[in-house]
């Protein structure tokens, strides 16, 4: 609590770019989905290719914008993003055909999923050094608040606006809102207080350039292995209604449980948190993958109802340790000067892996291919990654070193080789 009042600004201030992105996630977009491809006539495969095709095109043009990460400030950054998010929704709202549709949907996933939840992590990254993984811990937390109440205002709008109307309303929450808010709290960047040091002795990691980066087969491998959660949820999520169905359950089940995943997600953001700061990173690595294998065998298996509060717990944990982990984990390997441009690469992966999932799946559902089987493939890839990194991690183990081997050496009386006395030179 004394670290959260000693940093609300910032806190605050990356928490709401996590907590406005939710109108760009695929949570909120699939709640639109049945309306969708009854007025515009799409199967599940159809209105899937159509939104695959809209998110590969903003996870190909996501590079391209992540480099004004490291160029302009967090709060123009914010800024600019929010308002052309507000009139992707606003496109949203008018789409009735499909190059409308596939251009809104591409905006709400370039702008929200990709470059709104960007300069959140960035500057939480570039702001925080020693307690990183709190920091970051905290403001991943706005996801969870954006999966816990829109879904249930949508819902309710819904009665009364409309799937448009709630489209509009959208556009007017965050055009009235969220500018205000935001650029008071980003008004002023912060320095780290603290030498990487102070973290568990951990080596500060040399900066490198995107291009190093690329060059580095451990980020491959690592990427890989990221992209597990976004491809595994966000399918799950984009063909929930399609579950629903085919199990039998009660309409509205899923989305009335979010609040579940949400404060699953909340437990176990924190807990990542202070495990980041305890252990690095690296360490937890091997291990965060294990909510989600168990989440995919539970929706795959169980056709009760009970199986959606099971899922939903797991998922939520699996969220709240990815969302921590992904935050916090570039810095850590690859340093801070870089970071826009790096995570851009690492961000326009995850929506690759969001964009290839409800497309895929929805094809094969199409083509008579078991949604089941499908789940239980998806857990299969990930038991099989939480396994590779079980044998990459330690390779990426950052060097502890002495506190007093990263101090600045004294300066020198010049020609005495002795150190300056306080108040010389």
């Amino acid at each position: 609590m004394s670290f959260l009042a000693r940093n609300a600004r910032w806190i605050a201030g990356g928490f709401l770019l996590c907590f406005f992105s939710s109108f760009g996630q695929t949570f909120f977009i699939a709640l639109s989905s049945a309306d969708i491809r009854r007025e515009l006539d799409l199967s599940n495969g159809g209105f899937g290719l159509v939104y695959m095709a809209a998110t590969l095109a903003s996870a190909a043009t996501l590079p391209l914008f992540g480099r004004l990460l490291d160029a302009w400030s967090t709060r123009a950054m914010a800024a600019s993003v929010i308002a052309i998010l507000a009139g992707a929704c606003l496109l949203m709202a008018a789409a009735g055909n499909l190059v409308l549709l596939v251009l809104a949907i591409y905006l709400l996933r370039l702008f929200g999923q990709g470059m709104m939840s960007q300069t959140a992590y960035t500057a939480t990254g570039r702001w925080f050094s020693a307690n990183r993984g709190r920091a970051t811990s905290l403001v991943t937390l706005g996801f969870m608040g954006g999966e816990a109440l829109f879904p249930l205002l949508f819902l309710a709008g819904a009665e009364i606006l409309g799937w448009r109307g709630n489209w509009i309303a959208a556009a007017a929450l965050l055009a009235g809102l969220a500018p205000p808010l935001i650029a008071g709290l980003a008004a002023r960047e912060r320095d780290p207080s603290a030498k990487p040091a102070a973290a568990g002795g951990r080596a500060p990691a040399p900066d490198r350039t995107r291009g190093e980066v690329l060059r580095d087969w451990r980020f491959h491998v690592v990427c890989f292995g990221v992209l597990a959660p976004p491809f595994v949820v966000t399918t799950l999520f984009f063909h929930q209604n399609y579950l629903t169905e085919l199990r039998g359950w009660p309409n509205g089940l899923i989305a009335a449980a979010f609040p579940l995943l949400s404060a699953t997600s909340v437990v176990f953001v924190l807990v990542c948190g202070w495990l980041i700061d305890r252990f690095t990173a690296v360490r937890i690595l091997p291990f965060f993958l294990l909510p989600l294998i168990f989440a995919c065998l539970a929706a795959a298996n169980v056709e009760d109802a009970w199986a959606v509060p099971v899922f939903m717990v797991l998922v939520g944990a699996s969220n709240g340790l990815n969302g921590t982990l992904v935050g916090a984990l570039w810095p850590e390997l690859y340093g801070t000067r870089h970071l826009g441009a790096i995570r851009s690469v690492v961000w326009a992966a995850i929506v690759l892996g969001s964009a290839v999932g409800p497309g895929l799946t929805g094809v094969l559902i199409d083509q008579g291919v078991s949604y089941p089987a499908q789940i239980n493939a998806m857990a299969l890839y990930g038991l099989v990654y939480l396994t590779v990194f079980a044998f990459v991690a330690p390779r990426l183990t950052p060097r502890a070193v002495p506190a007093q081997a990263l101090a600045e050496p004294p300066l020198l009386q010049p020609g005495s080789g002795e150190p300056l006395s306080p108040g010389k030179g």
